[in-house]
């Protein structure tokens, strides 16, 4: 017999009723093209730390460190806030 059902946390929603029951254990096949992917650690190992060498990263990183500490110079109106 096959179903199908909607995935809801740890509980499967069966889309049509069946008359099994209640607190009867099932077991369900899922199909691989169903799964998830899992992240392939090969393909992520190729682009961890890839910028480590580029000297152009650390010249951003300098740039957005001297932008977050400049003084805007804004006005800040206490009384109406």
């Amino acid at each position: 017999m096959k179903l199908k059902g909607i995935i809801k946390g740890q509980t499967i929603e069966l889309l049509e009723p069946i008359a099994i029951a209640e607190g009867s254990e099932v077991t369900i096949e899922i199909s691989e093209s169903e799964l998830e992917p899992k992240p392939n650690w090969t393909e992520l190992q190729k682009v961890i730390g890839i910028w480590q060498e580029d000297t152009e990263i650390q010249e951003i990183f300098e740039e957005i460190e001297r932008k977050r500490h400049l003084d805007l110079e804004r006005d800040v109106d206490f009384d109406n806030l």
